[in-house]
């Protein structure tokens, strides 16, 4: 597909053709087929169109979701072995194009989406592009936001890429050739796996390491219903155990870790953009409560060592 915009980094979205860039838009999904339907009714009203759609089924194989996917002309694979991870991961190895557009079955891009999101790609150093995400029911009459551009250069960007600054996977884009040779989604994270959460934000933080520029481009529009809330201890213990992994596996950024926890503990604002400020409900529970979490964080990080 033609990838069109003014040049980079000038997000000016006056559209002229600029080079071809191919894009795969990759839909993982797991027993849920009629949310699987909505979401290709709306990705194949995407203009420009991708130049293909795969479906990752991360489940033994299943015949409705099979046919849903032949329904909207998109390819179909399976991914056996439980976890998002582990999906994603089979998405990009079995994506035929340089770039590979993430989307969550339940959420629905805009028809612009994929045409804005791929625009930051026509520099040849930025590997992974966000958008923004809207529940259904939220207006997006705000002021326009700028964009972020983060690189391993800029202030704080492995706690923006690690922590939620630069985005979420469920709108998301990868550059395919900046991640082959090793394992962009580590299996340890997201949902389904041991540690339920961070799977995207890990694999930001591993690109921006290796001298990649990352993008959080508001315009890039998809909705998508509110996340299940788990209990404050669940996710107090699944954020801990993140804590460690990360602690364990960028020990060169073990400094950074520890400045950020503290800053966090002691309710400092952020010094970068988030979508609130406010320090949530682990920061402000009982430091009784941050003990108890901790340990059993530290005990589910154990198990993922072995």
């Amino acid at each position: 597909m033609g990838v069109q915009g003014t040049g980079w980094p000038n997000l000016d979205f006056c559209f002229v053709r600029i080079e071809i860039l191919t894009v795969t838009v990759i839909i993982c999904t797991r027993n849920r087929p009629e949310c699987l339907r909505s979401c290709l009714e709306a990705v194949n009203r995407l203009k420009p169109p991708a130049d293909e759609v795969l479906v990752v089924d991360n489940t033994t194989g299943d015949a409705d979701t099979d046919a849903i996917a032949r329904e909207f002309s998109a390819r179909y694979a399976v991914e056996p072995v439980k976890g998002l991870s582990r999906a994603r991961n089979r998405g990009l190895a079995e994506s035929r194009c340089e770039i590979v557009a993430f989307i969550d079955d339940d959420a629905i891009p805009r028809t612009d989406w994929l045409g804005r999101l791929l625009t930051p790609f026509e520099d040849p150093q930025v590997a992974a592009v966000t958008g923004k995400i809207l529940a259904p029911e939220a207006a997006d009459d705000g002021e326009p936001e700028s964009p972020l551009i983060v690189n391993n250069k800029v202030v704080h960007w492995f706690e923006i890429a690690t922590f939620g600054g630069l985005g979420l996977g469920s709108n998301m884009a990868l550059r395919r050739s900046a991640c082959t040779g090793w394992t962009v989604f580590d299996v340890r994270l997201g949902r389904g796996g041991p540690i339920e959460i961070a799977d995207e934000n890990f694999a930001f933080a591993s690109l921006l390491s290796r001298g990649y520029t990352g993008v959080h481009l508001p315009t890039a529009v998809v909705t998508h219903p509110r996340q299940r809330h788990d209990t404050q201890a669940h996710r107090a213990r699944n954020s801990f155990a993140y804590w460690l992994l990360l602690f364990s596996e960028f020990p060169a950024r073990r400094r950074d870790l520890r400045q950020f926890l503290f800053r966090r503990l002691r309710r400092e604002r952020l010094g970068w953009q988030r979508g609130t400020q406010d320090p949530g409900v682990i920061i402000t529970s009982s430091w009784w409560a941050k003990l108890k979490s901790g340990a059993s964080g530290l005990l589910l990080f154990l198990r993922t060592r072995k």
